[in-house]
């Protein structure tokens, strides 16, 4: 679906919408929302792979972020908190299908592990699920890890935002390159996910 422009609001910053959300603008909220769908949906895929699943946490994150716009205080940006609730959302969904996993010890396997950590109970707030679990922060540590090659790409497209074509641009390197190098990028963050899993123990797996 295209993207619905509401001139009532062209230029305006994500600062004042979201002062306007908290004071019950859903149409500021809305705007809100379309500006960074794109990045939560990309987000989204990139955890769980599946574009119908990744939909699904996109708008479940969108509703978690509609009720407790009012918690959100303004010491970071409005795009990285809501970010963390759509990370926090697809974590959740992926703990979930591996209990189910575990029930059918016959199911086979499709050859990736799954990524997980310790999450919270669904019953705290995003705010306080958020800031017990640390998921920005370990997002952040584990793309830091990443091979600069893969990472450069990888925070261009994911971060910044750049079509494929000025991501390309900016690194000297085909198109081509670039989609290869951002699906490595993507693999090697998913590995080091996991692996910070493993650090945790086995009771990341049974919390």
């Amino acid at each position: 679906m295209d993207r619905i422009y509401n001139p009532v609001f062209a230029g305006v910053p994500d600062s004042t919408l979201v002062a306007l959300a908290q004071r019950g603008d859903n149409q500021a909220f809305t705007e809100l929302i379309e500006r960074h769908t794109p990045l939560a949906k990309r987000m989204a895929f990139s955890v769980l792979r599946d574009e119908t699943n990744a939909e699904d946490e996109v708008q479940n994150a969108f509703w978690k972020a509609y009720e407790h716009i009012g918690q959100f205080q303004q010491d970071a940006k409005f795009s990285t908190w809501l970010s963390r609730i759509v990370v926090n959302e697809c974590l959740m969904r992926l703990r979930k299908e591996r209990r189910m996993r575990v029930m059918y010890l016959d199911d086979g396997l499709d050859g990736e592990e799954t990524v997980t950590l310790d999450l919270p109970d669904q019953a705290l707030t995003p705010e306080s699920a958020l800031a017990k679990t640390e998921i920005g922060a370990v997002l952040r540590e584990e793309i830091r890890k990443i091979p600069t090659l893969l990472r450069d790409v990888f925070i261009l497209r994911e971060v910044q935002e750049l079509s494929m074509d000025e991501v390309a641009g900016k690194l000297g390197i085909t198109v081509a390159a670039a989609k290869s190098r951002l699906l490595r990028a993507r693999q090697e963050l998913r590995v080091r996910l996991h692996r910070h899993c493993g650090r945790q123990g086995a009771a990341t797996l049974t919390a």
